[in-house]
């Protein structure tokens, strides 16, 4: 962080100061929440979680960790700076330290898909051309969207932020706390319809992100999809577009995919173009590239560096398209992390790219889990999600839950009569023993279900399994 006196803390937060005999004293070291992570001249801020109160560890942050001081709402007997809400107060912070940066482009960006695996990719592309501070993970919500703010100092040259929302207005208060310059929108998808409605009134709230972009700013808007594209009239900054679009300014020519499933392309902009060869699997990775080489674009970067950054990528974030060959010839994709029907699709995709197509293809399981926040759409997604693993000619479909994956398996029954090429099974546990008795070398397994559903234990498993093996 760029370094602060608990004074100017208290300042900016509109906090007072307790058992602080020193208000000059600055924090130098970073903002944290975990008091496993407190370093020397550390703030620690005392959130109060679902299970832990934080404040309970304030103490011990400052007198064993070496934290100068902690953000709290009540005096904790060492030097504090007392606020009424400890994560309006870091909203408030963050917004002090970023409005002091004099150099630095702050890039947000959301979507309905591909969030964390654009930003992935877009913090690795613009690390090759100057300092980038970017969201670790999905830590996009009210207290990672802060924290991750705080870790600026005055020499980094990129800031990029990941914007979840849960409703309407969250994003428009994220880009208060600190205003992009570059706004990007992935795309609108069916994620989060039970929070937001319809896909327009997703798109409504996505939206806010251009909105809160200056006249000398940038929105990159994705040109394959309507709602996004139609955005372009909710902004008063330069738009640039990607996509598989003719129209589109940033767009990838001639794509193919190896023995892998490793997407390869010609990266076309208004600049030139040049090949690049993904690291990722499947090709829906190729607009999430797109997506990173126009706002790399947008930043100065140009095509030949950002054809060469995005070829050295890889993932960054756990549990996302993660392919891994076990010693005897079984292939786990874990990408458990999350879904929707429009991820869902793209992972599908992928398994049958990575298992091959002909009489050398290889068996394919696709091991599913419930999707979760669609609302009204939930048992039509879930009865066309599994019709539409039957006309990928995926060998084996198990879904994993209770109602919405007795809808799944359903429609795949219902598309194809597989009989026993599909079943539904109660939960994890029962998924692992089902595929550790019918699992055989050479199989591709893929594991994927909204992250709530905790389906990565069964990716988990097949991957201990073969390491005993």
């Amino acid at each position: 962080m760029i370094p602060l006196t608990l004074a100017e803390v208290a300042q900016a937060t509109g906090g007072t100061l307790s058992d602080c005999p020193d208000p000059s004293v600055r924090v130098t070291g970073p903002v944290v929440y975990d008091s496993r992570q407190v370093e020397p001249g550390s703030l620690f801020t005392a959130v109060v979680g679902e299970r832990v109160d934080g404040h309970d560890f304030a103490a011990r942050a400052v007198t064993e960790g070496g934290a100068v001081g902690v953000l709290a709402t009540r005096p904790v007997g060492v030097p504090a700076v007392i606020v009424t809400d400890v994560l309006e107060a870091l909203a408030a912070l963050a917004h002090e330290v970023t409005s002091r940066l004099t150099a630095t482009t702050v890039v947000g960006l959301t979507g309905s898909v591909g969030k964390t695996s654009t930003k992935d990719l877009l913090a690795q592309v613009l690390g090759r051309h100057g300092g980038t501070v970017y969201t670790e993970g999905s830590f996009n919500n009210e207290l990672g969207f802060p924290i991750t703010a705080l870790k600026v100092r005055q020499d980094t040259d990129f800031l990029v932020l990941e914007m979840g929302a849960r409703g309407k207005g969250h994003i428009a208060s994220l880009c208060a706390i600190t205003p992009p310059r570059v706004g990007l929108v992935l795309n609108v998808g069916s994620a989060h319809v039970g929070e937001f409605g319809s896909r327009e009134g997703t798109a409504q709230a996505k939206g806010e992100l251009v909105e809160s972009l200056p006249e000398s700013g940038t929105a990159v808007l994705n040109a394959d999809d309507p709602l996004v594209r139609g955005m372009a009239a909710r902004t008063k900054a330069k738009v640039l577009y990607f996509g598989e679009s003719e129209q589109a300014d940033v767009r990838a020519a001639d794509v193919v995919l190896d023995a892998s499933g490793r997407p390869s392309f010609t990266l076309v902009t208004p600049a030139g173009s040049a090949p690049v060869a993904l690291q990722l699997y499947g090709e829906h990775h190729v607009s999430n590239a797109l997506a990173a080489a126009a706002v790399a674009l947008a930043c100065g970067m140009d095509t030949e560096a950002i054809a060469s950054a995005l070829s050295g990528a890889g993932s960054l974030s756990k549990w996302r398209m993660e392919v891994t060959d076990r010693p005897d010839g079984v292939t786990v994709i874990n990408d458990a992390y999350n879904a929707s029907p429009e991820s869902m699709r793209a992972a599908l995709r992928a398994l049958v790219a990575i298992a091959g197509r002909g009489p050398e293809a290889r068996r394919t399981w696709a091991v599913l889990g419930e999707m979760r926040e669609l609302g009204h759409e939930s048992v039509a997604e879930h009865d066309a999600l599994g019709r539409f693993v039957v006309r990928l000619n995926i060998s084996t479909l198990v879904a994993v839950g209770g109602t919405d994956a007795a809808v799944m398996e359903l429609g795949a029954r219902n598309e194809g009569s597989w009989g026993e090429e599909s079943v539904q099974v109660p939960d994890a546990d029962t998924a692992i023993e089902l595929l550790r008795q019918q699992v055989r070398p050479g199989d591709v397994v893929l594991v994927k279900a909204s992250r709530s559903v905790g389906l990565e234990r069964v990716a988990q498993a097949l991957l201990a399994d073969g390491a005993a093996e």
